[in-house]
């Protein structure tokens, strides 16, 4: 090797053909080695070496020749080259060694920059700061946080404390339709859902097809949509991310007309509009109860009466209340779960019962004690077979090998759980939590306790009296309630 690198540079240095390098020698030879250049030097490629060879031949060149230097680069391809330079000079070396070290930086600082996908997007919101507009958006932000910001914190205030340093002005235009009387006037008691928003106030837009001339009014909106996505586009494909944006965009644009807010002013100053910014910030973290969280503050607030609506029932949610049940039948359904579980414990004990999904429900009772009755209740129902357990009013809930329930606290570990399934029963299955029952064990629970779950006493209190799975709820986990109400209560 060292003989055939001297070889090669010597025909350099006289200035002989370069064609005439490599007939001697075998085709090993002449595949092996062949002259190209590299960064207006000529170089000599190395292929078809062990790593071992490769090695040997960076300490010959090391040793004996100062004026080659060996590099390793990419060849355009996805592949490493093994290239022996030549240079004129330490110096010239020096300045090859930076051009290659410029060329390795570039090109790893582009293979992150292709990797990081929407993230720029994401960051190009966050640096401009402007108004974000989303509908009944709090699980898109907090999808959002997630996949790019971080993982969830713990608590509302590190949550909103988070989302206001990267997007401080967000509007929901649910809160915007619910909370301006003129906007209500239009909705004419309607439900106040994207397609239903979109329908009513931007009819020329969503019935473009149909020659009105009572649809014409209202902000023009002029879209351009490439061949592959006419279709969908032309038909409202609701519920696709694209389109629900566009629908989002096109409400909040005739609400500002519709309120005589003026879009020829620059879109900095919407924020600023007075008729905006009292909605500015406010999400819904239940539709169905009317919270709302204030993302400037943190705070958790009530929606005021609606004008011309009717109050809603509004539910309180207390946590060690709750069993958690998945698995059932698929007959079955919230309000035949309801209905079976009352015959029992009685409708007026019975507080709520909620689909997370088509294989999994909350159910609230009205009595913490009530939770740990139903889940020895179930567990007695299983160990015997007798009569009275098969005609049982419960034995249609559980009568199904692969019912199970469980309190809250084995709904937020499966999913604090990286993986992720369609139904929250697959999603139970892959945690691992599949045990008949995952019973809480719940001290007596009397008048300070039945006090302590309705009121504002401190986590230590709470501390003092509840055991949950045999371990004590840790005061920490007891202050974080109220961001676990954000997750539940938006499903």
């Amino acid at each position: 090797m060292k003989n055939r690198l001297h070889e090669w540079r010597d025909r350099l240095l006289s200035e002989r053909n370069m064609e005439c390098q490599g007939q001697e020698g075998a085709n090993d030879y002449q595949r092996q080695f062949e002259t190209i250049f590299f960064k207006m030097r000529p170089a000599l490629t190395l292929s078809d070496f062990t790593s071992h060879q490769t090695k040997l031949i960076q300490l010959v060149i090391k040793k004996h020749f100062e004026d080659l230097c060996f590099v390793v680069v990419d060849d355009g391809n996805a592949n490493l080259q093994q290239l022996v330079v030549y240079v004129d000079s330490r110096d010239d070396k020096e300045l090859l060694m930076q051009e290659v070290n410029c060329d390795r930086q570039e090109a790893a600082e582009m293979k992150i920059q292709s990797a990081i996908g929407f993230r720029h997007v994401i960051d190009l919101l966050s640096s401009e700061k402007k108004l974000i507009i989303g509908h009944n958006c709090f699980l898109d932000i907090a999808h959002i946080h997630k996949k790019f910001i971080g993982s969830l914190p713990l608590t509302a205030e590190e949550f909103v404390s988070s989302i206001g340093k990267r997007f401080p002005l967000i509007m929901d235009t649910k809160i915007l339709l619910n909370g301006n009387g003129i906007l209500q006037q239009r909705m004419k008691k309607s439900s106040t859902s994207l397609s239903s928003a979109f329908a009513l106030l931007c009819p020329h837009i969503a019935f473009s097809s149909q020659s009105n001339p009572a649809f014409n009014s209202g902000v023009q909106v002029e879209v351009q949509v490439d061949d592959l996505s006419s279709s969908n586009w032309n038909s409202g494909d609701k519920h696709e991310a694209g389109y629900d944006a566009f629908m989002t965009g096109c409400v909040f644009a005739q609400a500002c007309n519709l309120m005589g807010i003026d879009f020829v002013l620059p879109s900095e100053n919407l924020a600023d509009n007075e008729k905006l910014q009292k909605h500015i910030n406010h999400l819904y973290l239940s539709w169905a109860s009317g919270d709302i969280i204030d993302l400037s503050t943190g705070n958790r607030m009530t929606e005021p009466l609606r004008s011309n609506r009717s109050k809603r029932h509004q539910v309180k949610i207390s946590f060690e209340n709750i069993v958690l049940i998945w698995g059932f039948p698929a007959n079955l359904n919230a309000r035949k779960i309801k209905e079976c579980i009352s015959k029992v414990f009685g409708l007026a004990n019975i507080v709520s019962v909620y689909h997370i999904d088509e294989s999994a429900v909350f159910v609230q009772f009205a009595k913490p004690e009530m939770v740990s009755e139903f889940l020895d209740l179930k567990e007695n129902l299983e160990r015997h077979d007798d009569p009275i357990s098969v005609l049982h009013p419960l034995t249609e809930l559980f009568g199904a090998k692969s019912t199970h329930a469980a309190g809250y606290e084995a709904y937020k570990e499966i999913c604090s759980s990286p993986m992720f399934k369609v139904l929250f029963a697959d999603q139970a299955e892959a945690v691992g939590i599949n045990q008949k029952t995952m019973s809480i064990k719940l001290k007596s629970v009397k008048g300070q306790m039945h006090e302590a779950a309705n009121s504002s006493l401190t986590a230590d209190m709470l501390k003092e009296t509840t055991e949950v799975q045999g371990m004590e709820v840790g005061a920490n986990d007891l202050r974080n309630t109220n961001y676990h109400i954000l997750r539940s209560s938006s499903m």
